[in-house]
C-alpha cells in the first residue's frame, strides 16, 4: 500500500487550504473523499485545539481536485516554529503548488465585522519567531500573498456575491486574548485582524516557493472594540456560521488557480 506522503502526491491536487478553528465544515461532502490522518505522518504534530479535526482530506469542489488540511498546531500549543509548519512542508512535498491558509481572528477594524470574512493583503509576524530560524534563508516577502491569487479570489467573491474584506493580518503567539492597549497599538501598526497562527505558515511556504492567499474569519471583535467577554467557544460558532460562505468562494476560485 502506499505511504501517506505518496497518497498525497498521487491525488496531484493543484491547490490545498489549511482550515483554522470552526472551519471544518468548509469541506464538501463526497463519495470520493479520502481521508488521510496527521497521525499516520510521523512528522506532524497532533492538534489539541478544540475545532481541529488532525488530518488531509483529498476530494473535489466544482470538478477540481483539492486536499484541506483540518486543523493546525499553534506555537502556544508548546510547539516551535518548525513543528507548527510541518504540514506546509508536506504539502509541498505532494506537489501542492497554491496553498489557502485560513484561520479565525479577531476583527481590529470597527467597520469588518464578526461573521464576516477577510483576505489577507499582508501580515505582521509578532510571534518572535519564523520556521526559517537555524539557517541563512533570506527569503523576499514583498509579495507574500500573492496577488494573482487575490485577484482571482476578489473576482470569484463578486461573482458569488459575497462580500470580501481586505487588510492586515497580525500573528501573535497567544494563548491569551490581547487587552485592549495591544489592539489599540496593533491598530496603530496597521492591523486589520489579529490571531495566533497563519504567519509563519505563509513565510515557510513562500520560502518553498509555494503561491500564498490568506483568509481570517472575523469571529469577534477584538478586545475593547466591543463590550463582550471574549470566548473560544464564541470563536468556534461563529466560523461555523460563516463557512459555508467560504465554501461558495473556494468553490468559485478553484477552476482559475
Amino acid at each position: 500500500m502506499n505511504s501517506p506522503l505518496e497518497r498525497l502526491r498521487d491525488w496531484k491536487a493543484p491547490a490545498a487550504v489549511i482550515l483554522g478553528s470552526g472551519l471544518s465544515s468548509i469541506v464538501p461532502e463526497s463519495a470520493g473523499t479520502e481521508l488521510i490522518p496527521y497521525a499516520d505522518l510521523p512528522q506532524i504534530p497532533q492538534p489539541s485545539v478544540p475545532g481541529h479535526v488532525g488530518r488531509f482530506v483529498l476530494t473535489e469542489m466544482n470538478g477540481v481536485r483539492i486536499i484541506f488540511a483540518q486543523g493546525r498546531v499553534h506555537l502556544y500549543e508548546g510547539f516551535s516554529g518548525k513543528e507548527v509548519t510541518a504540514g506546509v512542508r508536506v504539502l509541498a512535498e505532494a506537489g501542492v503548488r497554491n496553498l489557502v491558509l485560513t484561520n479565525a481572528a479577531g476583527s481590529a477594524n470597527p467597520q469588518f465585522a464578526p461573521g464576516t470574512w477577510m483576505m489577507i493583503s499582508d501580515h505582521l509576524n509578532l510571534t518572535g519567531t519564523t520556521p526559517l530560524l537555524g539557517a541563512p534563508q533570506f527569503i523576499d516577502m514583498t509579495t507574500a500573498y500573492s496577488a494573482r491569487l487575490r485577484d482571482c479570489f476578489a473576482k470569484a467573491a463578486d461573482r458569488v456575491g459575497m462580500k470580501l474584506h481586505h487588510g492586515v493580518y497580525a500573528g501573535l503567539l497567544g494563548p491569551q486574548y490581547e487587552t485592549p492597549a495591544e489592539v489599540r497599538m496593533l491598530q496603530t501598526l496597521g492591523a486589520q485582524a489579529v490571531g495566533m497562527s497563519t504567519v509563519l505558515e505563509a513565510i515557510q511556504a513562500r520560502a518553498l516557493g509555494l503561491e500564498v492567499a490568506g483568509f481570517s474569519c472575523l469571529t469577534n471583535f477584538a478586545a475593547g472594540i466591543s463590550p463582550t467577554a471574549l470566548s473560544h467557544q464564541e470563536v468556534l460558532e461563529t466560523g461555523q456560521a460563516a463557512a459555508a460562505e467560504f465554501g461558495r468562494l473556494l468553490g468559485a476560485a478553484l477552476p482559475r488557480i
